[in-house]
């Protein structure tokens, strides 16, 4: 018998088979362990809480509430347990005037905390916003018992009883402010507040003096600069309020509180074309308000473009709709300043030769408002200048008794 020789292995193939082995054994072991499954979400890196809130408090500090507010929210998402990061949102929330939201959250932070002072104290400083007053001094009341040396808490209590407009209050709520201010003297709502209370007990300088004493603390809080352009036009420092309330309109352009302050402002300054201006932008901004036009309607007046004071007064007085199809309510006659868009109204008919339509609203501020007596003579002044209507136009003023606040006739003081 004869053997087949045998062939001698191939070196090739061995060195192929000893690297597809190597291969398989280094895919194996590295590559397929760090490979995430098919089909599943790739994991990324996720910023903590504390970046968040500590990114709103850089932006709260700029001047930035909306964006400080969003990063809050932001916190709130990655830790929603937290009531720390509820309580400082309704807070923001309270300043950006979001007075719904802030209740939302802070109640929020009493489903986690119950007994979180900070939580009752900014719920009841909303509600005060609301004039809610009854359960706003429940929550005040509820946070000085858990917490009686928290400075937020007395702080938000003056303002609270303050914003009653009831004189009763106003010992406690001088008290309350000046603990405030005691507890925390370098905080800003403690030095606000004591504004607020200066300001409306007549102290006007020492009120401007908390207001920029807290603006020195964060000067990027537009209702800070507001309130210091209210103490200012009210020592009729026309140029400093003016510079106050465009600081305020600078951080807040859609505020119509300092748009409208702006306005009455340039007003007070005899500056009716200014006044003009921002009292239409105010309008803008919120079509709606029938006070704002009331505004816009007293300054057209004053610019004699009686053509365009009717119409805005005759929606602050009567209500309709705007040329934008927005309805408006009319707000009823009442002491202050609703009974001024009353008698311009009244005066802008009468200088315009309608004295049919103008008797009825002098008449009504007769019977409305019969202890004002600004309100008494300009109506009376109105109805005689009417009942001489026939003997030729209106004159544009005529000489009347020295009376406090009373402007010459067929010219109302705003």
């Amino acid at each position: 018998m004869t053997r087949r020789p045998q062939r001698r292995p191939s070196l090739w193939r061995i060195t192929l088979l000893v690297a597809l082995i190597g291969v398989g054994l280094y895919v194996n072991q590295v590559v397929v362990p760090a490979t995430p499954p098919l089909f599943m979400p790739t994991v990324t890196p996720t910023k903590s809480p504390e970046s968040f809130v500590n990114q709103a408090d850089q932006l709260y500090k700029a001047g930035k509430i909306n964006l400080a507010m969003d990063a809050y929210k932001e916190a709130i998402n990655s830790d929603p347990n937290n009531p720390s990061n509820y309580v400082d949102l309704a807070r923001l929330q309270v300043f950006a005037g979001q007075y719904d939201d802030a209740i939302l959250n802070a109640q929020n932070a009493l489903i986690q905390s119950p007994d979180n002072a900070m939580a009752h104290a900014i719920q009841g400083w909303a509600l005060g916003f609301q004039e809610k007053y009854g359960a706003a001094e429940i929550e005040i009341k509820k946070a000085l018992e858990l917490d009686p040396n928290n400075p937020y808490t007395h702080a938000y209590y003056a303002e609270i009883l303050i914003n009653q407009n009831d004189y009763t209050q106003y010992d406690k709520a001088a008290e309350e402010s000046k603990k405030a201010l005691e507890l925390g003297p370098n905080l800003l709502e403690p030095h606000r507040a004591r504004g607020i209370v200066l300001l409306n007990t007549q102290n006007v300088e020492q009120a401007v003096e908390e207001f920029n004493t807290a603006i020195a603390i964060n000067k990027n809080i537009a209702n800070l600069h507001l309130y210091l352009g209210v103490a200012y036009k009210a020592l009729q420092k026309f140029d400093l309020a003016e510079e106050a309330l465009l600081a305020a309109y600078a951080l807040n352009p859609t505020d119509t509180v300092a748009l409208t302050e702006l306005s009455r402002s340039y007003f007070g300054d005899g500056r009716f074309a200014q006044a003009a201006q921002y009292a239409e932008e105010a309008v803008k901004v919120s079509p709606a308000d029938p006070r704002l036009h009331g505004n816009l309607g007293i300054v057209y007046y004053k610019l004699e473009k009686y053509d365009k004071a009717i119409p805005e007064l005759a929606l602050a007085v009567h209500g309709g709709t705007t040329a934008d199809g927005v309805a408006v309510e009319g707000i009823p006659l009442d002491y202050g300043r609703v009974e001024e868009y009353y008698w311009y109204y009244g005066f802008s008919l009468a200088r315009s030769g309608r004295c049919g339509e103008a008797t009825p609203i002098f008449k009504a501020l007769l019977t409305g408002v019969p202890n004002d007596e600004v309100a008494v003579f300009n109506a009376t002044e109105g109805l005689n200048a009417c009942e001489q209507a026939s003997k030729g136009p209106i004159p544009t003023s005529t000489p009347v008794p020295d009376l406090t606040g009373t402007p010459e006739a067929l010219t109302p003081t705003p």
